[in-house]
């Protein structure tokens, strides 16, 4: 455990920086803290103690100068028993400067981060220590440390064929090397023949539990976590195979090095005779590619049928006879290589490196090569005879399709270069393009024997054609003229649509115009009749609300005027257009009757009738408000004498039932208020003089007061009429009184009981209440 140097020092500071960043991966975090937390715990049980959380239970340094000591055998510092931080800070310094002394470089790695509880450098701390006590001092075969263990797991899992260890992650995923690593051992731990390659859980757990249980390896990882991650921790797989490494190292060491050295010499004989019979048959099977690819590429042609069709018949002989036996040389040599370098491997020698040029790649390339060869060999010679069979025909094919287009052309060129179009209308100009669109169908349905003239003529070349010169001739006229067609057509058909787009776009203008003229014009005889209605009015509000609309009709004029400008340019579109193109149109707009001169004219109209309405408008707004002021006139009169005639009619009625006084004090008292009721005359008289003024202007209602001129001369009828009755009643009661001698207590007594039965307060009862009122004052009435 004391041997340092520096190979595996250096070592040791490449792998913590290979790998330092990668820490972060919260799968291979998780993997780490479980592996190295067992890793440390199997060491720590020996003191008699355990760690629980990697990061916090190093914090004081006591767990981790008690680990240090137990894997190293030796005694550190006494550490500070104080819970400060400068006494948990002072002890870790102790274990990182042990650590250091063992010619270890810590990177980055400094006591506050592990006093802190930094699981990142906690991590690094503990995988320093892994690797300089548990993997530096691994040995196997000049190898060390890492390449020295990856060895070891190789050479002990070699006679395992589904096992394949290239690495300390995804190699170990099937948990196939764990267990062959037990078997290779302990073979009777498990049954090997029983695990399957697509059952990674079970491989794991059964690799895992054996080893806790018998190896007294700790379980430092979860199948469910390195079967779920896509490349485990490599870190966390090295610590758990560098104990199974420590369990078995000394049953390597029992191996005796006799038989080694037995089968290693064996074994180095079979191979050395393989790797001479390799070389041999490389050199005979390239020789032999070497003289037969010139053959295959002689590409020289001949004259005659029979003479191609020997050369076809020697060539089949050449893949019948003799290549057959050379594959078979091939698949042979490739099998002695492979069995060569398996045989290799599994002795833990290098690898076969044939002499330069004989390599397996080499033959491949060379016998790719013989291959291209053979089949651009048997292309040439199926061509040349389909080149000579075919000759004759082509040639015939090609005349007869020659002769068939150049009479479908004829004529075709004087019909495409007419300018009938010009003076065409729209329909017109519509039948021509159909017609036309029919010849460019037709002209493309010939498109497929043009192109077909042109690779008769091409194949004609091809092949060799002697008479190639006047083919080429012929074609090249055909296919220059077929391209001045083509052009033509497309100079026909831009002619004719473009005359059609003007002669549509008329058409459109013509129908825009319509469309827009139409309603507009509709507008301005609305309007001249809206102008010109005569209105009938009662109140301001339904001036205001008819100056009000006025106003809002006279804001849209602007905007109407935007839109007699927008047809009148519609119109003056369709004449620029006609002037600038020459376009030959006929007759007027065919959607509508109106034109510029009546929509002016119209609108002129239009123009002349808003000011008279505006005047008509003004005048009828002032008479409004004159007859608005009568209305409140009236109704401030009216509002004051309805209120006062009312009020009197109460308060007569109040001195006719009250009774205050002797029946004269009464009477003097009522013809007092028949006297001030008098008085009151004159503001009658007023207000029928506002009421007459209201009528001449013919005004009928007024909704600044519930009363009328007809409520008021009734109320106040109805009040003399009440004055004058109950004076009379009065005067009628002294004359009662003085010819029956009735007292005045007696008086006021038959007042009250009549005023009591009088429940209506209309100074007059019905028979049922008279008889009531009668009983009460001590009359009994027998019914006669």
């Amino acid at each position: 455990m004391e041997q340092e140097c520096d190979g595996d020092i250096v070592y040791m500071q490449q792998e913590d920086d290979w790998d330092r960043d990668l820490l972060l991966d919260p799968a291979w975090e998780k993997q780490q803290r479980k592996t190295f937390t067992a890793w440390c715990n199997s060491h720590l049980r020996k003191a008699g103690t355990q760690i629980e959380n990697i990061e916090e239970d190093f914090r004081d340094g006591l767990k981790l100068m008690l680990l240090l000591e137990v894997i190293s055998g030796e005694r550190l510092a006494k550490p500070e028993r104080g819970k400060m931080r400068v006494h948990k800070i002072s002890n870790v310094n102790k274990a990182l400067d042990f650590i250091a002394s063992k010619g270890v470089k810590l990177v980055s790695i400094g006591a506050e981060e592990i006093v802190d509880g930094n699981a990142k450098m906690t991590l690094g701390m503990i995988w320093t220590i892994i690797l300089r006590f548990a993997i530096q001092d691994i040995s196997v075969e000049e190898t060390s440390a890492k390449e020295g263990l990856l060895l070891w797991c190789q050479r002990k899992t070699a006679p395992y064929k589904n096992v394949n260890i290239q690495n300390f992650h995804i190699s170990w995923k099937d948990g196939l090397g764990f267990c062959a690593l037990i078997h290779r051992h302990r073979p009777e731990l498990i049954d090997y023949g029983k695990l399957r390659k697509d059952d990674p859980m079970t491989n794991l757990n059964t690799a895992f539990d054996v080893a806790e249980k018998y190896l007294d390896i700790p379980k430092m990882l979860d199948a469910e976590d390195i079967v779920g991650t896509a490349r485990p921790d490599e870190k966390a797989i090295m610590t758990y195979v560098s104990s199974f490494y420590h369990a078995f190292s000394g049953a390597q060491k029992a191996e005796t090095a006799a038989n080694r050295i037995c089968k290693v010499l064996a074994v180095n004989q079979e191979n050395e005779q393989l790797m001479e019979d390799y070389e041999k048959l490389a050199s005979d099977l390239l020789e032999w590619i070497r003289r037969t690819i010139p053959w295959l590429e002689n590409r020289l042609p001949e004259n005659t049928m029979q003479a191609m069709q020997q050369k076809l018949e020697d060539f089949r002989d050449y893949r019948r006879l003799h290549k057959p036996p050379k594959v078979q040389e091939k698949c042979q040599l490739e099998i002695n290589f492979n069995t060569l370098q398996t045989k290799l491997r599994l002795s833990n020698r290098p690898a076969f490196m044939p002499s330069e040029g004989r390599m397996v790649s080499d033959i491949n390339n060379a016998w790719g090569n013989l291959e291209g060869a053979e089949k651009g060999y048997e292309e040439w010679l199926l061509n040349e005879i389909r080149r000579l069979e075919r000759l004759d025909h082509l040639a015939e094919k090609f005349r007869q399709k020659a002769a068939i287009h150049e009479a479908w052309t004829d004529g075709k060129e004087e019909m495409l270069q007419k300018r009938d179009y010009e003076t065409a209308s729209l329909s017109e100009i519509k039948a021509l393009l159909k017609k036309h669109e029919a010849f460019e169908s037709d002209l493309a349905a010939h498109q497929d024997r043009v192109e077909q003239i042109a690779a008769i003529a091409q194949e004609l070349n091809e092949l060799d054609y002697y008479d190639s010169p006047s083919v080429n001739a012929r074609c090249q006229q055909i296919c220059d003229q077929w391209d001045a067609l083509g052009a033509m057509t497309q100079k026909r058909s831009e002619a004719l649509q473009k005359t059609e787009k003007l002669l549509e776009t008329i058409d459109q203008l013509y129908l825009e115009f319509a469309k827009r003229a139409a309603p507009f014009n509709n507008w301005m005889e609305g309007a001249m009749e809206d102008l010109q209605d005569t209105f009938i009015v009662h109140t301001i509000e339904e001036i205001q609300g008819l100056s009000t609309a006025h106003e809002q009709f006279k804001a849209t004029l602007p905007e109407a005027d935007k839109e007699r400008q927008a047809i009148l340019g519609i119109h003056n579109e369709i004449a620029k257009i006609v002037q600038t193109y020459h376009v030959n149109i006929a007759g007027t707009n065919p959607y509508t009757t109106i034109n510029p001169q009546e929509v002016n004219a119209k609108w002129d109209k239009v123009r002349q009738l808003v000011p008279q309405r505006d005047q008509a408008l003004i005048e009828e707004h002032a008479r409004q408000q004159n007859n608005e002021r009568l209305r409140k006139q009236f109704a401030n009169q009216a509002n004051v004498i309805g209120p006062w005639i009312q009020t009197k009619m109460e308060e007569i009625g109040r001195i006719s039932i009250e009774m205050h006084g002797t029946l004269e004090d009464q009477l003097t008292h009522l013809r007092q208020y028949e006297k001030s009721i008098v008085n009151y005359k004159p503001k009658i008289d007023q207000l029928e003089g506002d009421h007459q003024l209201i009528q001449e202007a013919l005004i009928f209602d007024n909704k600044h007061t519930k009363y009328t001129m007809e409520h008021i001369r009734v109320g106040w009828e109805q009040l003399l009429t009440t004055i004058a009755r109950t004076i009379n009643e009065i005067e009628n009661q002294i004359l009662t009184r003085d010819a029956k001698g009735i007292s005045q207590e007696q008086l006021n007594e038959f007042r009250a009981s009549f005023n009591h039965f009088d429940r209506k307060r209309t100074g007059i009862m019905d028979a049922e209440d008279f008889k009531t009122c009668l009983i009460s004052m001590g009359y009994n009435l027998v019914k006669p």
